[in-house]
């Protein structure tokens, strides 16, 4: 089977490759021995997404992932968890019609915004969306008001102190203070409160975080059922897992599954789902830029004759406020091997030296990598950026007026098939053994 490429139905263009193991790689270099691309492109390969959706059910039993869609809303990405059967995390309004224009049922979307405006509150309303976080009393009243027959989710505060971004400086409340104190009030204002949620943060580094962040969930549970004689059925253990090829899930599934052991040992007693966005996409898109300038600093002799290379400077078509701007805050100083691009392979035994790579802007803090050991390039090469699908074409703007990213879809033929064939089954049958034994019947 040759690659055919075609538009297809909410998944937009997108170009299915033969079976083989190593398809998308051979397309990139297919991509790079083309020559040079004026504009940055993404290639972005939907078997790795739907690898990372069996891994999920394979490490995380009985946690339903509510996909959150501000990490990447490519067509394609969002055509292909609605045909796996995952949930998903919607912010805003916009994005829950997005949602449903696939086809989604109303049940598979958690409104997962603290703060809510009134028109967005009643969207929801008009179209069954019932589930929505909360963390404070001004939107308690608010929903009471304005959706009385919603069922809310307690959103509470519980930090991974070593998370790269803090969300909890924003939302959530605390466990054993405003929290319960929320449960008094919901009852009283006669709302629905059927469950907790939390958010240990973006690029969480401490996987125990979950098992303590349970354990604060625990405490909501056992005072709503002691002091108000309500039962809570719903834990929302949100999102922060890691995306990256290069980063397991295992410890902080290990972590999760502790703390529902310990906490939670009636897998009857709650129904969990989570909030993976980063897991989801991370490793699912890589970036092709091309160098489009490059600028050698030397050391030279009294003739003022180059002697030695001190720092090669390059300029690339994407940038932090392209695509770059989530893969370069992720990255720690402590971690720099990640925070270094891919060299072309035809350039990968080329002598290396002091690199710097800029983005196009104008911008001084445009700044791919600084002071990095890199194999020396030439202008029109490639510089390819691997793990870039978290957050890269949603928080890319046009500063300057360059444009964002093309980007280039691909699957493989069985992913393919495998996706047409479970499209019209019910999503609960969507389990790890259904789709498994899909998968295998034609690869076979």
């Amino acid at each position: 089977m040759t690659p055919e490429s075609g538009y297809f139905e909410k998944f937009g263009k997108l170009t299915i490759l033969p079976q083989e193991a190593d398809s998308i790689e051979k397309e990139i270099d297919r991509i790079i021995e083309a020559g040079t691309r004026e504009h940055p492109l993404h290639v972005l390969d939907l078997d790795d997404v739907v690898q990372k959706h069996l891994n999920w059910l394979r490490v995380m039993p009985g946690i339903t992932p509510f996909y959150a869609i501000k990490c990447n809303d490519d067509p394609a990405i969002l055509a292909t968890l609605a045909h796996l059967g995952t949930g998903f995390d919607c912010a805003t309004e916009p994005e829950i019609r997005t949602i449903l224009e696939l086809g989604v049922e109303p049940e598979r979307i958690l409104f997962a915004h603290p703060i809510k405006s009134l028109p967005a509150i009643a969207f929801a309303r008009s179209h069954g969306i019932k589930r929505m976080t909360f963390d404070n009393e001004y939107e308690l009243e608010k929903v009471a008001k304005e959706y009385p027959d919603a069922e809310l989710v307690l959103r509470i505060r519980h930090d991974d102190d070593q998370a790269l971004v803090l969300l909890g400086r924003k939302y959530g409340c605390d466990a054993r203070g405003d929290g319960l104190r929320l449960m008094d009030r919901a009852v009283e204002l006669g709302v629905k409160v059927i469950g907790v949620s939390f958010h240990v943060g973006c690029g969480s580094l401490n996987a125990d975080c979950f098992y303590h962040a349970i354990e604060s969930a625990r405490v909501v549970f056992d005072y709503a059922r002691s002091k108000l004689g309500v039962r809570l059925e719903l834990l929302d253990i949100g999102g922060g897992f890691p995306g990256d090829s290069d980063k397991p899930i295992q410890p902080f599934a290990d972590a999760v599954q502790k703390g529902l052991q310990e906490f939670f040992p009636n897998a009857e007693e709650v129904n969990v789902i989570a909030e993976p966005g980063r897991y989801y996409v991370g490793s699912a898109v890589t970036l092709l830029s091309t160098i489009q300038g490059k600028k050698v600093i030397c050391d030279r002799n009294e003739s003022g004759e180059r002697e030695k290379i001190k720092q090669i400077l390059y300029y690339i078509n994407d940038g932090i406020w392209g695509s770059l701007f989530d893969w370069l805050s992720l990255r720690q100083n402590s971690d720099l091997h990640r925070a270094v691009p891919l060299a072309m392979r035809k350039r990968r035994n080329e002598p290396s030296y002091r690199t710097t790579i800029w983005g196009p802007t104008c911008n001084s803090h445009d700044q791919a990598c600084e002071d990095v050991d890199f194999p020396e390039h030439q202008i029109g090469d490639y510089i390819v950026f691997d793990n870039i699908g978290a957050y890269g074409m949603t928080l890319a703007t046009n500063f300057n007026g360059f444009p964002k990213p093309t980007v280039q879809v691909y699957v493989s033929e069985p992913t393919w098939t495998m996706l047409q064939q479970i499209n019209d089954k019910d999503w609960k049958r969507k389990t790890l053994s259904f789709l498994e034994g899909t998968y295998q019947q034609i690869r076979n």
